[in-house]
């Protein structure tokens, strides 16, 4: 995967919500109060609780409110919604709803293997509208005709990428339905210049609150960051001093360029969750090459071994993919590459997806501590490798979770 990548009238379709309301005077009753723009100076804040309660708003309906979407009101949990990012539909799943989902960015690159080891829990993204074709198509958004749209408005809107722009996310704000979505806490990115409002970032189980609050399931996303929690305490009771650590490079491999694309290990963004309850030596910590500094930034295999990382992981995959494949290959072909410490030691890894949701980031704290702990939590053997004695949470506890039992 490479780096991150109107005056139409309100149809007279829809005379009734979904959320339970009416069309009143040609504007939805359930929608976005706030809009998209959380305030009127262009500062990005992190949150640090981000918790709060849905507020109740008149007759049966409730709001959530988050950056950047501002207050967005419900008449009830939306029964179906566009996604896009994987983030967003592992958290449905995880909360129980992830027959809600119709659509992802790229429903081909969506790993859902995770899934097969618990029980009663499935998610088949192949059968999902994809979104993404050199840009969004307004008129699939009307077809879809989703209650709500877990993407960006920030993003979507001033971005480029997806060929629209505010008029056309206020649109489909006023004919369809809300928007619900904080994609730049991925890596606590700026947002967009043209953007004048404030734009917080949120932790991924700040999120999943959020998100638990739309669907009224509070109660499961709660458990599921419990789960994640005795989790992390076990693996952080057991860990190494930090001397004895080992030094991580995390990094994207170009076959065609031979090059090596590096991150911060350490940085923040929820796209790095599986790695930070580790504080890992950063290999690329100083590097002036990183996603975050450099977008086009890159290594050599000269330039790598200077750094010399004692593990590499290989971002944005789960399983051996062609690249990482191709990085392997590399690697074994290369009379440079073979005087790295990671490849002489076997200590080359995949390392998972950034855009992780609650019940992948879970799964990929248990493989991060396996790669780079293997003497105090086990050899990593791969994704539903390991039996149930080696695992390092109870796959029953997550699947009840999620399925409430049933």
């Amino acid at each position: 995967m490479a780096r991150d990548a109107s005056g139409r009238e309100a149809p007279t379709r829809r005379e009734y919500v979904k959320y339970g309301g009416a069309v009143v005077g040609g504007g939805l009753l359930a929608g976005c109060t706030g809009g998209s723009g959380g305030g009127s100076t262009p500062d990005a804040t992190a949150t640090e609780s981000g918790t709060s309660t849905p507020s109740a708003t008149e007759d049966t309906g409730y709001s959530v409110t988050m950056s950047p979407v501002g207050t967005v009101e419900f008449e009830r949990p939306p029964e179906t919604a566009t996604v896009y990012d994987a983030t967003w539909a592992d958290a449905l799943v995880g909360l129980g709803h992830g027959d809600a989902v119709l659509s992802l960015g790229h429903p081909e690159n969506y790993y859902a293997g995770y899934y097969d080891q618990l029980d009663g829990v499935s998610f088949d993204p192949s059968e999902l509208a994809p979104l993404y074709n050199d840009g969004l198509d307004k008129e699939q958004f009307y077809e879809l005709d989703a209650d709500v749209h877990h993407l960006d408005p920030v993003n979507i809107g001033y971005s480029g990428w997806s060929g629209w722009s505010m008029r056309d996310v206020e649109e489909i704000e006023s004919n369809v339905g809300p928007f619900f979505a904080n994609r730049l806490s991925r890596a606590h990115s700026d947002p967009p210049g043209e953007y004048g409002g404030e734009y917080e970032y949120y932790s991924l189980w700040e999120l999943t609150e959020k998100l638990g609050q739309v669907y009224r399931e509070t109660e499961r996303a709660a458990e599921l960051k419990a789960i994640r929690d005795d989790l992390v305490d076990e693996i952080t009771a057991d860990l190494p001093s930090r001397s004895d650590r080992p030094s991580v490079g995390l990094l994207v491999f170009t076959p065609d360029q031979e090059a090596f694309s590096p991150y911060r290990i350490n940085a923040p963004g929820y796209g790095k969750a599986q790695f930070r309850p580790f504080d890992v030596e950063d290999a690329f910590a100083d590097s002036d090459k990183t996603y975050a500094e450099n977008y086009e930034g890159s290594y050599d295999v000269e330039g790598l071994l200077e750094i010399d990382p004692d593990v590499i992981v290989h971002n944005w995959d789960v399983e051996p993919s062609e690249r990482t494949r191709a990085m392997r290959e590399f690697f074994a072909d290369s009379p440079v590459a073979q005087e790295l410490t990671a490849v002489q030691d076997d200590r080359v890894y995949v390392g998972g997806t950034p855009t992780q949701g609650p019940v992948m980031n879970v799964f990929q704290i248990e493989m991060t501590a396996k790669q780079l702990f293997p003497e105090q939590f086990g050899e990593w053997k791969g994704v539903g490798q390991h039996d149930p004695s080696e695992r390092l949470f109870d796959r029953d506890r997550l699947a009840t979770a999620i399925t409430g039992g049933n």
